[in-house]
């Protein structure tokens, strides 16, 4: 497998994208690309954009299948890290596994255990 992308998301949208046989972002209607992330770079991503929001998972993504364009592109922040974006929706076969990503008590996310133990 290609290292694998993440891409945090609700619950509900999760659903509707498994409902429509394929999932899309609010994001790619408004800017034309779902935003992504790697492992080491996920934590940040949540914590700057998801603090205090319930019901979110994170989807798994093998970039070797998706159907739609894969660009790697300079973050805001710090313009020589760069994120994963997807231009066009994500095929369902491209979602390895989806995993609950609750906050705990103190409202920090932590990887999912089988995340950490990948050497991630």
């Amino acid at each position: 497998m290609s290292e694998f992308i993440l891409h945090v998301t609700s619950r509900v949208a999760w659903s509707a994208g498994q409902a429509g046989g394929k999932y899309s972002a609010d994001s790619l209607a408004d800017e034309g690309f779902i935003h992504c992330s790697k492992a080491d770079q996920i934590l940040r991503v949540a914590e700057d954009f998801y603090r205090g929001q319930r019901g979110l998972v994170l989807l798994l993504i093998d970039p070797g299948r998706l159907t739609s364009k894969l660009r790697w592109v300079p973050g805001t922040d710090l313009a020589s890290e760069l994120f994963p974006h997807i231009y066009g929706p994500i095929n369902l076969a491209a979602v390895l596994e989806v995993f609950d990503f609750e906050p705990a008590a103190d409202g920090k996310f932590h990887l999912p255990g089988s995340l950490e133990l990948s050497g991630t």
